[in-house]
């Protein structure tokens, strides 16, 4: 049987019979030390299969088909390094040889502990019809990276690229126009030229969610933009759409939050996520979204949240009147690339401006025109760097603006002024923040100020809570 299973491999023109197929059982990638199957069906009146490995000089076995059918079982209890390789079955009967099947590659992984870590860009969750990039990275200098998804075969391997930046080696996975078929579980591994069937330990799971065109859900918060650490942060996501589940996540994160729905009488479905205490490892931008049970595509996104965390101090307070003009007044003499000034309980976010270098001194001026009652309340102001926009410099203390009655015109000349002489600092990387109120005379009431620290995370708080 040997020297007829040889001889024809040699002679394709003798072939009877229709090339069997064959398949392994879990799937064509194992791990080390696991078991796999190799099936292999073909004629019904097959009377042998045979299983050959690529680069081997002898056939691995023979079996008969099982009854009832016309497929053979190799099993393979525990894998090692020397069962990977290319495999290709033949079957036999009075009337001859069959042709050889398809090739089946058979991947052994964890030969190598080097793990590699595997993100997608710009985020795990990606709109449909849009382009996504999966970026698969490791210390370990393999000459390639392969790509694979849970249930599939090994979608495509890339060669690997050092990058002194992050003194490692990455290669990038190019999805366009991704539909719902893109979304699965995915890992990524390493391994040589030399060997392509022996491959390193997977990288961690990453899930991939696709969403759609649905109407979005809105992000709220019941606190106000920022916080200090410590407390207790609760997000809600909801929508006027029935969605039965919703998810949250963070950009840059690996977590994807899921939530089961809850309905109000006034018609809403809404779920809640709560986060803390609040540390600066919540800092960050959030996004929501929703989906139906019966559907695995998930909603267009909310409007994205920045929530920042930071500390704060007393500080004295500040009276105007109704229809005054006022200017709050940032300033630091630390580089500061964009000042933010927030209003405690406030149900929009944080304003936002660029600085101005004045001197010596980096400055912002937060103007509002007519100030009404609703403004009144607690202030504080923010420095963050381009580089780093989540990573604020502690708050200011904080200033109570009260907005009094209409004012006179004696009123507004007994503004008080305090010298401007307060905002000279000892060092010179220590932030300032003054409040300018401004009617007729302007005065200039100085905040306070607290040690910058750019290592520090920050988060942006959500919008203030609100009905969807």
């Amino acid at each position: 049987m040997t020297f007829i299973f040889t001889a024809l491999l040699c002679l394709g023109e003798m072939w009877t019979l229709h090339k069997p197929y064959i398949k392994a059982e879990p799937a064509s990638v194992v791990t080390s030390g696991s078991a796999v199957s190799i099936w292999c069906e073909g004629n019904l009146d097959a009377e042998i299969y045979v299983l050959h490995k690529e680069g081997s000089k002898k056939h691995l076995g023979t079996r008969s088909p099982e009854k009832p059918g016309n497929k053979a079982k190799f099993s393979i209890p525990s894998v090692t390094q020397e069962h990977g390789g290319q495999y290709r079955c033949y079957c036999y009967s009075s009337a001859g040889w069959s042709e050889p099947s398809d090739t089946l590659e058979i991947v052994v992984t964890g030969i190598y502990n080097n793990k590699t870590s595997l993100t997608a860009l710009p985020s795990p969750v990606v709109t449909f019809g849009e382009n996504m990039t999966l970026n698969c990275v490791s210390k370990k200098g393999y000459d390639k990276f392969t790509l694979t998804k849970k249930g599939q075969k090994f979608l495509s391997s890339q060669n690997s690229q050092f990058i002194p930046s992050i003194t490692q080696y990455q290669a990038l996975f190019s999805i366009d126009h991704v539909t719902p078929d893109h979304r699965g579980t995915f890992r990524c591994y390493g391994y040589y030229n030399q060997t392509p069937h022996l491959w390193s330990v997977p990288s961690e799971a990453l899930e991939i969610h696709i969403s759609g065109l649905s109407k979005k859900p809105n992000l709220l918060t019941y606190q106000g933009q920022i916080l200090d650490p410590g407390k207790s942060l609760t997000l809600q996501c909801c929508s006027d759409i029935n969605y039965d589940r919703f998810a949250l996540y963070k950009l840059g994160g690996a977590d994807f939050t899921q939530n089961g729905g809850q309905w109000t009488q006034s018609g809403l479905s809404l779920a809640n996520f709560t986060v803390g205490p609040v540390s600066s490892s919540i800092a960050g931008q959030y996004r929501c979204y929703g989906a139906h049970n019966l559907s695995s595509e998930w909603s267009a996104s909310s409007d994205p949240l920045d929530i920042m965390i930071t500390d704060t101090e007393s500080q004295p307070n500040s009276t105007v009147h109704s229809g005054d003009n006022v200017t709050l007044m940032c300033q630091s003499t630390f580089k500061v690339d964009t000042f933010i000034l927030s209003k405690e309980g406030a149900a929009h976010q944080p304003q936002r401006l660029k600085s101005k270098s004045e001197a010596w001194d980096f400055q912002a001026e937060f103007s509002m025109s007519a100030v009404m009652s609703d403004l009144s309340g607690t202030y504080r102001c923010y420095g963050s760097q381009d580089s780093s926009p989540y990573l604020l410099s502690y708050a200011s203390g904080p200033v109570e603006l009260t907005v009094s009655g209409k004012v006179t015109l004696n009123s507004q000349r007994d503004n008080r002024k305090v010298s401007q002489k307060a905002l000279s600092l000892p060092e010179k990387w220590i932030p300032a923040v003054v409040l300018l109120v401004m009617s007729t005379l302007p005065s200039i009431t100085r905040l306070g100020y607290r040690r910058w620290h750019p290592e520090r995370n920050v988060l942006a708080q959500p919008r203030g809570w609100g009905g969807c």
